[in-house]
């Protein structure tokens, strides 16, 4: 007997789409963190984060296969990522969650992973 992974428990690639959306509707407004993306379009973000975040909660590791290691805090290090920063992305990541409408086990699992992530990512405390 095997374990349905967290991926498939909150409606697998969907859900996922639908939480990257809903955090890059925030974003694309974002004074502070829209600069961070280089890219005129949000979409190649969009799917980076969301192979990222299928991969890492049970889904298929396209992510790896096409990007390698997930490498956070490097890939993230040539962006100021300083405590404001940070709150913008969970306030942003928060709204996007909060869409989901999931059982309250899977948005708790999903916030303190998300939470603990962001809060990893500094990497100043310059304004």
């Amino acid at each position: 007997m095997t374990q349905e992974s967290f991926f498939d428990a909150v409606g697998g690639h969907d859900t996922f789409v639908r939480l990257v959306d809903a955090f890059y509707d925030g974003v694309a407004d974002d004074p502070v963190l829209r600069p961070m993306y280089p890219e005129e379009d949000l979409g190649p973000a969009k799917e980076r984060l969301t192979l990222f975040l299928e991969q890492y909660w049970g889904g298929p590791n396209t992510y790896s296969a096409q990007r390698g290691h997930p490498r956070l805090r490097m890939r993230h290090m040539p962006f100021k990522v300083n405590p404001d920063a940070r709150d913008r992305w969970l306030a942003h990541m928060r709204t996007a969650v909060d869409s989901l409408g999931l059982a309250p086990i899977h948005e708790s699992q999903l916030w303190d992973y998300l939470e603990r992530a962001a809060f990893s990512m500094i990497n100043t405390f310059e304004d």
